[in-house]
C-alpha cells in the first residue's frame, strides 16, 4: 500500500506541542447514489469510538448518505465478525472498519468485499487490502509516549528502574505498534520495560494489572489506549504515590481529569473525528468509481499535558467571554 502524509504541523518549542497534528482541508464530495455505510470500530462503549462516529455522521450528514453505527458493545472478535456479517446481509454498500484482530476478521471481511461492497480502514486495518486507511502513525505516537515517560522520569532524577506496559492484547495492529514505538524510545537506556500484560482495553483489569506492576516497585506505566491508560491512573492515583510515571494514549474527559489532578504526565491524543470524515468520504469516492489506491492517511496525534490542558481551558475561558461581550453589545444595540 502506499503511504500518505495527508497534512501535519510539526511543532518542537513547548511542553504539549504537537506530534503530527494533520491540517485537513474541508473538502465536499458528492454522493452519486443512496449509499449506505456501516460504521464497525472495536466497541461501541470508548469515547474515542464516540467521537470517530460523530465525525462519521456529521459527514454523512453534509454529503447525503446513510451512515449506521454498526460496534458490538465490547472488544471480541466474534462479536465484530457478527456486526460484519450484519452488515453483509443488511445490504449495505461500504464499510468502515477498525479491526479488533488483523487476523481474526479478515475472512469475514474479505467475503464482504466478495460481495461487492468497499472496504475502508479507520484507526486499525486487517490483513486484507482495502480502498484507503486512515489512522495514527501508531508506531511514532508509541515513541514520542516512551520519550515523554524517559524526560518525566529524568525530571525527578530517576535515571533507571523497571516499567509497566498494559496493553489491548497482542492481535490488535494498533496495540502492537503503540507498544513497539514505546520500546524503542527504551533502547540504550538503563530502564528495565517488563513483561506485556493484557486487558483487552478494560479499565478495571487494567488498574488491576497496574496495581501488580506497582507492588513490584515500577518507576513508570504506559497505557495503550483509553481503557488501560483509565486503569494506570486510577492505579497511581490509588496507590497515593507522587514518583511513579504514569503515560496514556487516547483522549476521554475521565484521562484529561488524570493528568489535571496529577495521576498521568500526558496522554497521545488521536484526532477520531477526523478518521470518520475522511472515512466517509473514502467510502463515497470509492463508490462513485474513484480509485484510492489504498493510501495509508495520518491522521496525526498530540501530546496532551497539565500546560497544555491548562491553556486550552484558558482559550476556551477567554472566547466564552468575547462571546458574552458580543451579546451584550448586540443587545445594546438593539435598544
Amino acid at each position: 500500500m502506499k503511504k500518505k502524509i495527508f497534512a501535519a504541523l510539526i511543532c518542537a518549542s513547548m511542553i504539549g506541542c504537537l506530534a503530527a497534528t494533520p491540517v485537513l482541508a474541508d473538502e465536499t464530495v458528492k454522493a452519486d447514489g443512496d449509499y449506505k455505510i456501516a460504521v464497525i470500530t472495536m466497541d461501541s462503549v470508548d469515547q474515542h469510538w464516540v467521537s470517530l462516529k460523530e465525525g462519521a455522521e456529521e459527514e454523512a450528514k453534509a454529503d447525503d448518505v446513510t451512515v449506521d453505527f454498526m460496534a458490538p458493545d465490547v472488544k471480541d472478535d466474534a462479536k465484530q465478525i457478527e456486526c460484519i456479517n450484519n452488515a453483509v446481509a443488511g445490504g449495505y454498500d461500504a464499510l468502515m472498519v477498525a479491526a479488533n484482530s488483523e487476523d481474526a476478521v479478515s475472512g469475514a471481511l474479505q467475503e464482504a468485499i466478495d460481495a461487492g461492497m468497499k472496504l475502508v480502514y479507520v484507526d486499525s486495518p486487517a490483513n486484507v487490502e482495502a480502498e484507503a486507511t486512515f489512522s495514527t502513525d501508531n508506531k511514532a505516537a508509541g515513541k514520542t509516549a516512551g520519550e515523554e515517560m524517559i524526560k518525566a522520569l529524568e525530571d525527578k532524577g530517576v535515571k533507571d528502574g523497571s516499567i509497566g506496559i498494559v496493553n489491548i492484547n497482542n492481535s490488535t495492529n494498533t496495540a502492537i505498534q503503540r507498544e513497539a514505538g514505546f520500546r524503542e524510545a527504551f533502547e540504550g537506556t538503563d530502564y528495565e520495560l517488563l513483561e506485556t500484560q493484557f486487558c483487552e482495553g478494560d479499565a478495571a483489569k487494567a488498574q488491576t494489572i497496574a496495581e501488580n506492576y506497582i507492588t513490584e516497585g515500577v518507576v513508570g506505566i504506559y497505557g495503550t489506549n483509553e481503557g488501560a491508560s483509565t486503569g494506570v491512573g486510577n492505579a497511581i492515583k490509588a496507590s497515593g504515590s507522587d514518583e511513579i510515571i504514569g503515560v496514556g494514549f487516547d483522549k476521554s474527559d475521565t484521562l484529561k481529569g488524570l493528568i489535571e489532578d496529577g495521576y498521568l504526565v500526558c496522554t497521545m491524543a488521536q484526532n477520531p473525528d477526523q478518521m470518520g470524515k475522511l472515512g466517509v468520504q473514502a467510502c463515497i469516492k470509492a463508490l462513485n468509481g474513484e480509485d484510492l489506491g489504498g493510501e495509508v492517511t495520518d491522521t496525526g496525534v498530540s501530546v496532551l499535558t497539565k500546560e497544555s490542558l491548562a491553556e486550552d481551558g484558558a482559550e476556551e475561558t477567554e472566547e466564552a467571554a468575547d462571546a458574552d461581550d458580543a451579546e451584550e453589545e448586540t443587545e445594546e444595540a438593539a435598544e
